[in-house]
């Protein structure tokens, strides 16, 4: 139990929902840039320049035509990008029972995690349509449609968004609908890569089994905030940062409609400031959700709890690419008679869900290849000292293409939390490789 209880968040996040790609080529296309013109280092990290385009919309065009009149003005082409994943994964799950004995022993026949696997699309990799970009002078769209069932969940719209984001003087302001079966209430409107949204982190988490990626390089993720969730965002941005203002409700693409409501009961703010330290490109931010979700379709309400704190500088060291990435997240415990989202203790003893990570990447060959490594140090929230939840990670990715890129990822998980396991579960080794085109 206690093994499904560390595991379900990471590996609902990772392998049911798997998240929206940033770096589409459909955005290169519009504007008839590369893929590095918006990427630090490689995607889906984000730049100055690739904050900028998102913060209007994804309305810049560049060498595409444009269909223009009274009123209108949209590419003369639907532009549409493919993203697949597909790699290696191994742990040292070796399937034992409560008794020891593994999976091997009371069946030779079976195989468990430790005997490592490889995934492609439709058997837990990814294979997703994306549409969008300029839909007029001040608004976009952005939809991702999963074209084969992945972690058990069936191909269809995996999520949306529609900026309307008008320009008034040198920011952006406007409001951004949207959906998303795994993206959180993040997934409005964010761009730093600290994790503040699932997408954007030094790593993807393709072959993620035991969750330990996502929730190693982001104090967020480890709370599990990239959940289902419908609402609007209220957004201003500027060259100093943003503000984002997001009413919503805590279910997805699939599950809100008009007979069941959706009220949004909840509230996500966020508030990132970004500026310049030396010629690095800085920034800090603090988020905070609350308020009550009624999940429709279980008859249930939750609260909406959490806040964090983060940070990043992207920067060179002679003439090497380095990020440098720390979040801070907690989640309290429930109200009596309720349960908290991101922190689902309720038993007796149980305390806030917390963490603090980080991390950082080195790019030893600029535009190619880099390193990375970041640490975790969590506390579950189940308390009675047996709540201690830290890992540690070791990466290396290698950009073959801009749009294909390998990565090697390796996690250690260790503390109280993790005494007393059988199974193990506790190591993983991941080989990923996205492909977009």
């Amino acid at each position: 139990m206690k093994k499904i209880v560390l595991s379900l968040a990471g590996v609902l996040a990772a392998t049911a929902f798997a998240p929206e790609a940033s770096a589409l080529p459909l955005f290169a296309r519009q504007t008839g840039m590369a893929c590095s013109a918006c990427h630090f280092q490689h995607f889906p990290m984000l730049n100055s320049f690739g904050r900028a385009f998102k913060a209007a919309g994804f309305t810049m065009v560049g060498a595409q035509g444009k269909i223009e009149g009274d009123n209108l003005s949209i590419p003369d082409t639907l532009n549409a990008a493919v993203l697949t994943t597909m790699g290696y994964v191994k742990t040292n799950n070796n399937g034992a029972n409560a008794a020891g004995v593994t999976a091997q022993t009371a069946n030779s026949t079976l195989n468990t995690p430790q005997d490592g696997t490889i995934y492609v699309p439709g058997t837990n990799g990814e294979f997703s349509l994306f549409l969008g970009g300029r839909t007029s002078d001040f608004s976009g769209a952005l939809a991702e449609v999963g074209l084969t069932q992945s972690g058990g969940i069936g191909a269809g719209l995996a999520s949306a968004k529609f900026p309307f984001m008008v320009p008034v003087g040198d920011m952006h302001i406007g409001i951004v609908p949207f959906t998303t079966d795994g993206q959180g209430a993040s997934y409005g409107f964010e761009y730093l890569n600290t994790g503040a949204n699932a997408v954007h982190t030094m790593l993807f988490a393709g072959g993620d089994v035991n969750g330990s990626i996502g929730t190693t390089v982001s104090a967020q993720q480890y709370l599990g905030t990239a959940t289902a969730a419908t609402g609007a965002a209220l957004v201003a941005n500027s060259d100093l940062g943003f503000i984002n203002i997001t009413k919503f409700h805590g279910v997805g693409t699939n599950n809100l409609g008009f007979a069941n409501g959706g009220k949004l009961g909840s509230t996500y703010i966020r508030v990132a400031g970004t500026f310049d330290v030396a010629g690095w490109d800085s920034a800090v931010g603090v988020q905070s959700w609350s308020g009550v979700s009624s999940d429709v379709t279980a008859l249930l309400a939750q609260e909406t709890k959490a806040t964090a704190i983060d940070g990043q500088m992207q920067g060179t060291v002679g003439e090497m690419p380095l990020g440098v990435y720390a979040s801070y997240a907690t989640a309290p415990v429930a109200s009596t008679g309720m349960t908290n989202l991101y922190n689902a203790n309720v038993a007796a003893g149980a305390t806030a869900r917390k963490a603090i990570v980080v991390a950082a990447e080195l790019g030893f060959m600029p535009e190619v290849a880099t390193v990375g490594v970041a640490y975790r140090r969590g506390t579950t929230g189940a308390g009675n000292g047996v709540d201690g939840d830290n890992s540690i990670l070791l990466s290396a990715s290698y950009k073959i293409q801009q749009n294909l890129l390998s990565q090697i990822v390796y996690t250690k998980q260790s503390g109280s939390a993790w005494n007393g396991i059988v199974d193990g579960g506790d190591k993983q080794l991941a080989i990923n490789l996205a492909v977009l085109w």
